[in-house]
């Protein structure tokens, strides 16, 4: 049955402008980005067998063309428009973390960091730089590691922290192994850093943690880290 056929209120289209996009299920999402099917399929049809052959919505924007190109229907096409909004929507975020206070909309702080480290087969540390009014300055790789390790180089980030005049700092690395949860020494490094840095008036905002398919954790929201 073609969407056409569907009732109005059921429709992805429809749906998303009288209840939000919100209220869409990631199948539904996709199928309004898809807007048309395949021969026997619907959009929603087609966006579920995407879903159930990659897993996710993550594991398919991660889908290289050739992967892509494996779904009948899909192909070099579908896959710039794909990675087209992803980076928009990662630039928005960064536009909207480099005007107001980074810190009044953590979801938009959150889907940044998880854009930032999305895909990523190694531990990497980046550091998000904030001015005192909590505005971003800029974020930046400061460590590349293993796939169960990542270094947190304090003299090289208190360095670009004092150069760009910040005030705040943002932590944040992935567990591609897909736990989220900090290790004991991820805990203890930043509990470190934070003092060597609260010496030169420059303050640990929250580190992140994100692994694949896991709600994004947070030190300051579990108690690992008291900011000062």
């Amino acid at each position: 049955m073609s969407i056409t056929d569907w009732p109005v209120d059921e429709r992805p289209r429809e749906k998303l402008m009288t209840q939000g996009a919100a209220s869409l299920s990631d199948a539904e999402l996709l199928a309004i980005f898809l807007r048309i099917g395949v021969t026997g399929k619907s959009a929603v049809e087609l966006a579920d067998e995407l879903l159930a052959h990659f897993g996710s919505l993550a594991a398919l924007f991660d889908a290289s063309e050739s992967e892509l190109s494996q779904i009948k229907g899909m192909g070099e096409a579908k896959y710039a428009q794909l990675q087209a909004i992803l980076e928009m929507s990662r630039r928005a975020l960064v536009s909207k973390l480099s005007i107001h206070n980074g810190f009044e909309n953590s979801a938009a702080l959150k889907t940044y960091i998880e854009h930032q480290l999305h895909g990523q087969t190694t531990e990497q540390l980046i550091v998000l730089f904030f001015s005192p009014s909590l505005t971003l300055i800029t974020c930046e790789v400061m460590s590349t590691g293993t796939q169960r390790h990542t270094d947190l180089p304090i003299r090289a980030i208190a360095q670009r922290a004092l150069t760009l005049n910040a005030h705040g700092l943002v932590l944040a690395h992935n567990h591609p192994h897909g736990h989220a949860e900090p290790s004991i020494d991820d805990i203890t490094s930043t509990v470190l850093i934070q003092k060597h840095l609260e010496a030169l008036d420059l303050h640990i905002l929250d580190h992140f943690i994100v692994a694949a398919g896991k709600p994004i954790y947070s030190m300051i929201e579990h108690g690992d880290l008291i900011t000062v």
